[in-house]
Formats: structure tokens, C-alpha cells, sequence
């Protein structure tokens, strides 16, 4: 725990909260040296199945504390930042952006690392390196790539400029946009239904899917993950339970076998 940033978990969700409001929820550099701490903590906890990151007061994150860049700003593998993001991208289970007001640079940097991105009709999303002279991380730069791709990536990053969660939305950095006042039910509501449904066939898929995107092996971690889907019998339970038409009891809750 760090002033700032704390975590907790109920139902299944674990919910991480960056909560500086005075300062818009901008991260100290105590605050990413902790987050991947939190992000250990919850993913060892086997109740947890998938996790949110918010802000509170009404903003996401309005990036790195300006006053503590020397000590964030490192070389491009030190840069706390950046282990901070590698942490939240590598995390097992789904993670999903839950987004109101400002996420702006750094915040951006953290959204992008999670696998979905939900905001609140009047968020404000901006990537400001320029405004400063700083050159941005090249793996949050690979990974807005990746997510927007390289024009969309080009035009946040010369221009510094902030846009809209309809723009957000058109260029891909956004996957849902909700009014005003209900993105806390509407995340609620998915995250519920992830809960819900195989953990194994989400660790899977993300492992599959971040393989195909990083242009790795993907028939390796394919077949690892049908593996072990077959040792634990996760795909028997579910058939058995639609064909009962019951909810499925999953056996599968822990780490994939070496």
C-alpha cells in the first residue's frame, strides 16, 4: 500500500484505484514502483478473475507527476513507467480501463497495457511527450501501435493534443463509450459476465492473441494451452453444463503447468 494507489477485491473483481484526486490522479513515482506489487497480490489470489483500473474523483490519470520526472523518466528498461506498464500488460487474467475525465500520458501509457478500455461519455485522452520534449517509451510506443496503429499513434504523439472519447473510440483506443453516470454498472456488468466464464479459455486467449501481436510462435502456446485444457477436463464441465443447461463449475482457477 502507498498513498495513492490501493487495491482491493470482492466478487471476483479486484479493482485497483489510482486516488490522488488533488492532483488529478497524476503517479508520483512511489505510486508505479507499487503497482506491480498490487498486480502480484491480486494475481496470486485465486478468487480474483479480473481486474479493474480506475481513478477516483472523476479522473483516470493524468500521467506522471511532473515534479518527479527526473526520477520516473529513466533509461528506456529502467523507466518506472515502463515496468509499471509491462507489469499490467503481463498480468494473467482480463484487466479492463475503467475511464472518467482526464487519461492523459502516462495515464494513456496504462490504459493501452490493459487488455479492454471502457470511458465515460466526456473523457479526455491525450499522449504529451511533445508538450514536454521527452521521447516516449518505446514499448508503450510499440504498443499504441499495436492498438491504434501507426497513424493514429503518429497523430497523438506530434500533436500532443487532447480528443474525445468518440475519437477515442473511432481510432481504437476506446472499445466501449457509455453515458455519463453509468460506466460504473456497465463495467459491473462485464466484469460479472467474465467471472462467469472460463478462466482458462481467457488466459488462453490472451496468451494466444498478445503471441499473434508480438509476432512470436503461436501454435507453441496454442498447443500448450489445448494441453491443459485436456489434463483438466475444463472443456468436459462445459459442454456437460450447457448440454444440462446449468452454469458451469470450472475446475480450472490456478497457474498453467510448466
Amino acid at each position: 500500500m502507498v498513498a495513492g494507489l490501493h487495491a482491493e477485491a470482492a466478487d471476483g473483481v479486484g479493482t485497483i484505484t489510482i486516488d490522488r484526486p488533488a492532483k488529478r490522479n497524476a503517479m508520483s513515482a512511489d505510486m508505479w514502483r507499487a503497482l506491480p506489487g498490487l498486480l502480484d497480490d491480486l494475481a496470486a489470489d485465486r478468487a480474483v478473475r479480473v481486474v479493474v483500473l480506475t481513478g477516483a474523483g472523476g479522473n483516470f490519470c493524468a500521467g506522471a507527476d511532473i515534479t518527479e520526472l527526473a526520477d520516473i523518466h529513466r533509461d528506456d528498461e529502467s523507466h518506472l513507467s515502463t515496468v509499471a506498464e509491462r507489469a499490467l500488460a503481463a498480468f494473467p487474467k482480463p484487466t479492463i480501463a475503467a475511464i472518467e475525465g482526464y487519461c492523459v500520458g502516462g495515464g494513456c501509457q496504462l490504459a493501452a497495457a490493459c487488455d479492454l478500455r471502457f470511458a465515460a461519455e466526456g473523457a479526455r485522452f491525450g499522449i504529451t511527450p511533445a508538450k514536454l520534449g521527452l521521447v516516449y517509451p518505446a514499448g508503450a510506443t510499440t504498443r499504441l501501435v499495436r492498438l491504434v496503429g501507426p497513424a493514429a499513434a503518429k497523430y497523438l504523439l506530434y500533436s500532443a493534443d487532447l480528443v474525445g472519447a468518440a475519437h477515442a473510440l473511432r481510432i481504437g483506443l476506446l472499445d466501449e463509450v457509455v453515458p455519463a453516470g453509468g460506466l460504473r454498472g456497465r463495467v459491473a456488468e462485464f466484469t460479472g459476465t467474465l467471472a462467469s466464464r472460463s478462466l482458462l479459455t481467457q488466459q488462453a486467449t490472451k496468451g494466444i492473441v498478445d503471441a499473434i501481436t508480438a509476432g512470436g510462435p503461436v501454435e507453441d502456446e496454442a498447443r500448450r494451452w489445448l494441453g491443459e485444457m485436456t489434463a483438466c477436463g475444463e472443456h468436459v464441465e462445459g459442454i456437460s453444463a450447457f448440454v444440462e443447461r446449468r452454469a458451469p463449475a470450472f475446475p480450472w482457477t490456478g497457474t498453467p503447468r510448466p
